[in-house]
């Protein structure tokens, strides 16, 4: 069974490490404070923990206004709420005159909505937030990476998105490494290798390297990339990967429009055009069920991406390459 520890837990712990050492750091929430498991941050810090309640549009003006002043604002609540309902405010308030505020979105993807359905998967949050100027985005794999990249985003010196997930996130890194900001994690890399699979997330990259290994046993041989930075994007490690195996495979738990299967996308349209297979929700809501059997019921399955890796290698040998 894979173990699982919250990702939501993680960022506050990491949270309340960077409150202790730098009295600038504030934290806003929008009636999130139970959804962050933070009681016990805000009874510590009460002068810098903030909660505006159910009004995401004003925790972002008020972050904004803070950051203006000299601070570096938190705001976490719910992925979809902020990055939705706020959109406005984060894009002319945060994103335009590119101020340190770091917005982090708890549910995202379709397994974070199990419990409370298609009002709380948020599958565009990484598309909406990618897509405004000056805005970092960062798409943590699990719990240690999540704690990595709250302690880093304060040294952006610009706005940032973190999606956080569900409370019930897998393990993936069971030791630490030395995150980069911006530098994919190659989990497995074959040289050469038939094709390559760029992935994010706890439940995707355990059901990705599981296919991987399957695969390598058969002979075909396949690289695994975690891409936990979608922008800015490390364009020199997906070049390297998509340049040597000339097929790919997306994998990840959001509509496959504007998230990480159209990063790839892009990034090879501009350097190295190769087959590519992107799989995750096919511009489609979800529905309420448990996370693992919903991954399977839209298309992230072992089975799925067994078949896609199968696919995209037959579309490579159709071209000649």
């Amino acid at each position: 069974m894979i173990q699982q520890q919250s990702t939501r837990i993680a960022a506050m712990e990491a949270l309340a490490s960077l409150m202790e050492k730098d009295p600038r750091i504030i934290i806003i929430f929008a009636d999130s404070v139970k959804v962050f498991r933070a009681t016990e941050l805000v009874n510590k810090y009460p002068q810098r923990c903030f909660d505006v309640g159910i009004a995401e549009q004003n925790a972002v003006t008020v972050a904004a206004g803070m950051a203006s002043s000299g601070l570096i604002p938190f705001v976490a609540t719910y992925a979809g709420f902020l990055t939705m309902r706020a959109c406005e405010q984060i894009r002319t308030f945060i994103a335009y005159p590119k101020l340190p505020v770091i917005l982090l979105g708890a549910n995202g993807g379709i397994a974070g909505g199990e419990r409370e359905g298609v009002t709380h998967q948020f599958i565009e949050d990484l598309g909406i937030t990618r897509m405004l100027p000056s805005m970092a985005v960062v798409s943590p794999a699990d719990a240690f990476e999540t704690h990595q990249a709250v302690l880093k985003s304060v040294q952006q010196q610009g706005p940032v998105y973190i999606r956080i997930g569900s409370g019930r996130d897998p393990v993936f890194f069971e030791q630490p490494y030395p995150f980069e900001w911006g530098k994919a994690r190659v989990i497995l890399e074959q040289d050469p290798e038939e094709a390559v699979i760029f992935t994010t997330g706890g439940y995707l990259l355990h059901r990705c390297k599981q296919v991987v290994e399957k695969l390598n046993n058969e002979g075909i041989r396949i690289s695994l990339v975690n891409i936990h930075t979608l922008k800015p994007l490390d364009t020199e490690t997906i070049g390297r990967f998509l340049h040597r195996a000339k097929a790919a495979v997306t994998v990840e738990d959001h509509t496959i429009i504007g998230g990480l299967g159209s990063a790839i996308a892009e990034a090879a349209a501009d350097l190295f055009p190769v087959p590519l297979i992107r799989l995750g929700l096919q511009d489609t809501f979800a529905e309420s069920g448990e996370s693992e059997s919903l991954l399977d019921a839209y298309g992230m399955g072992v089975s799925d991406i067994y078949e896609a890796i199968k696919r995209v290698i037959r579309k490579k040998g159709q071209l000649g390459r």
